[in-house]
């Protein structure tokens, strides 16, 4: 201890004790989001302890502790001369309105999966293997499901996918759409919703995932143009799609070149493949001033590495590859005319259109 430099000891104590307090604030918001608590506080002005728990039909003295704890954290305004506590617009966007393009909250309640699951990921360290998105707690599935809706709605069907040349038209006269990963159906049932004269179908090789998204695009009636079948990416039916999408799953792949190969083999003349991926740098150095990468690069250690390491190919490409990783792997499956897309409307993710 005595060679140790004083100052840098007590800025890594200080480091690491802050990060004490954002994991334990997590809990808090999760029971905020649950109990309705933030959407009670959303433009209702200050409030008291005794005047939120009214809103509320909670206990007093459990909804005081937690706004003290929620506000210390800086995610409320304290004004000690009233008692009284606010959620300001700013962070009601981000923690109260789902359907906000700058929605957070859904990605709270996955952390419950990321800790049920790490004695498993610990094991994975020491032996080698991995688990796919369905052996994971149930949490992950859901909240990665909630926490893509805002993005997909004013990202992916507002955007992105309208970025790709030619394809709106298409879609509008009636094109066929293979969603590759698509998980709990999400970004399929969106597509389905937005043109209706096209046919999406899902692919996934979960069964508890197609079986959530079939009853998913059931409730939302759209039985016949969307559907969903278990499939992986490199044996799932088909000739002729228009369009064929990875939202946020080629790199959970065990042979994303193999999936990409089998994309352009079900390709219609003129079709195109949309890729999403996080965004990451081409050189990890770069990504220490990426936003998004201490979320990256966790989830991947975590979640996305397995996956593909649980696979045949066990590629291993990792969420934070990259856009020149991403274009290598495009290419060597087939598609060589690629380009980058949509950038000014998605600031944590690399688009990519890609065509033979």
């Amino acid at each position: 201890m005595a060679a140790l430099d004083n100052d840098r000891l007590e800025e890594a104590m200080g480091k690491v004790f802050t990060e004490l307090g954002v994991s334990c604030t997590a809990p808090l918001v999760v029971l905020g989001d649950r109990l309705g608590l933030f959407g009670a506080l959303a433009g209702a002005g200050p409030l008291t302890s005794a005047e939120l728990a009214a809103r509320t039909g909670l206990v007093e003295r459990y909804v005081r502790e937690w706004l003290r704890g929620v506000a210390v954290a800086g995610y409320l305004g304290y004004d000690p001369g009233t008692d009284r506590f606010a959620l300001s617009d700013e962070y009601a966007a981000v923690l109260a309105d789902e359907t906000a393009p700058t929605s957070l909250i859904g990605v709270f309640p996955g952390f419950q999966a990321l800790w049920a699951d790490l004695d498993r990921v610990e094991e994975f360290f020491r032996s080698g293997g991995g688990m796919g998105w369905g052996d994971h707690h149930p949490a992950l599935g859901a909240a990665q499901e909630r926490f893509s809706r805002p993005a997909y709605v004013h990202g992916l069907i507002a955007e992105w996918i309208p970025a790709v040349d030619g394809i709106v038209a298409k879609l509008e006269a009636g094109a066929r759409v293979a969603d590759v990963g698509c998980g709990y159906g999400l970004s399929s049932i969106l597509v389905g919703q937005r043109w209706p004269n096209s046919v999406v179908t899902g692919f996934d090789p979960d069964d508890d995932s197609v079986a959530h998204a079939r009853a998913a695009a059931a409730k939302a009636g759209l039985d016949g143009r969307v559907a969903f079948e278990v499939a992986d990416a490199t044996t799932y039916p088909g000739q002729g799609y228009d369009l064929v999408t990875f939202t946020d799953s080629l790199h959970d792949m065990g042979d994303p070149e193999a999936a990409v190969a089998h994309a352009r083999a079900a390709l219609a003349d003129e079709g195109a493949v949309l890729v999403i991926e996080p965004l990451a740098a081409d050189r990890f150095e770069d990504d220490f001033a990426n936003p998004y990468a201490r979320v990256g690069y966790a989830i991947s250690t975590l979640v996305c590495t397995p996956s593909s390491l649980a696979q045949p190919g066990a590629a291993a490409l990792g969420a934070m590859a990259g856009e020149a990783r991403l274009r290598d792997v495009l290419a060597a499956g087939g598609l060589t005319r690629i380009r980058r897309i949509a950038q000014e409307s998605a600031p944590v993710n690399i688009i990519l259109e890609a065509r033979p």
